[in-house]
């Protein structure tokens, strides 16, 4: 196998089967690892039903990321939630990595990330997430097996959204050449209103503390929770602004969403 799918998942009936058969065209060089945590529903019934390898353990993803990873027999590894899906093109630029990996000093990718749905909140929430790829407030996604064994994976300490910088920085600071694939990633967030969003974020803070108390002082935490950095840098660097001043009402809705989560982490922080 070239390639191997980690999927996390937990009561997630309603989208494991639309990822796993993103993969249908694939199943000879794709083997997919759901790991699960303790489904109530038919998550694991459905996935193993599709040919999936379902395993099972907790107490965060974390641990169950780090379980598949270490789980798969393939030396390309990429993370998946249930809620995404790849397309065909993707599919195939990935394995066309695996494939050249070899003769490639790139270990590890971001993936661009779109997210499904109607209304000037998606639009808006597409636009921001298009001035993050690749920068540090993005997160890796597809990862040599090297470099995971490298950096010992995610740190099952930290929950809910900074594993993801933490293992960013490991990853980067072993010297591994990453870089943005070209292909994206669909992110099925139809049902995700304002208030579900905002609890989201209240729930990604929990691990902030522990996050910013392992590293200490350092420049890419600092970028991370600055106000600057995350209301203006981020959108600005690179010649960026440009494109922040073509779409006004974009940039407008956008950063209206900024506010409030950022309330929400002054609160929960």
């Amino acid at each position: 196998m070239k390639l191997a799918v980690v999927i996390t998942t937990k009561n997630e009936e309603a989208n494991i089967a639309n990822c796993i058969h993103s993969f249908d065209a694939f199943r000879d060089e794709v083997e997919v690892i759901v790991v699960d945590n303790s489904s109530t529903d038919k998550t694991k019934e459905i996935a193993a039903s599709l040919g999936a390898k379902v395993l099972d353990t907790g107490p965060e993803r974390s641990a169950q990321r780090n379980l598949g990873w270490r789980t798969a027999s393939s030396e390309w590894v990429v993370i998946l939630d249930a809620d995404m899906i790849l397309p065909e093109p993707t599919i195939r630029e990935i394995l066309a990595k695996c494939a050249s990996g070899a003769d490639s000093e790139t270990e590890a990718y971001w993936i661009p990330e779109v997210r499904t749905g109607e209304g000037i909140r998606v639009k808006a929430r597409n636009f921001e997430r298009s001035f993050y790829d690749g920068t540090c407030v993005d997160a890796l996604r597809l990862f040599s097996k090297k470099v995971l064994e490298k950096t010992g994976g995610y740190d099952e300490k930290l929950i809910a959204g900074p594993e993801d910088w933490d293992l960013d920085i490991r990853v980067l600071a072993t010297g591994a050449k990453c870089e943005v694939l070209k292909g994206n990633l669909i992110h099925n967030e139809k049902r995700l209103t304002l208030a579900k969003m905002l609890s989201k974020k209240a729930y990604y803070t929990k691990s902030f503390a522990a996050y910013k108390a392992k590293w200490p002082g350092n420049a890419t935490v600092r970028k991370q929770f600055s106000p600057l950095y995350r209301y203006f840098g981020v959108f600005a660097e690179n010649g960026k602004w440009r494109k922040a001043l073509r779409h006004p009402i974009l940039f407008s809705v956008m950063m209206f969403e900024r506010v409030l989560v950022g309330i929400v982490y002054l609160l929960h922080g």
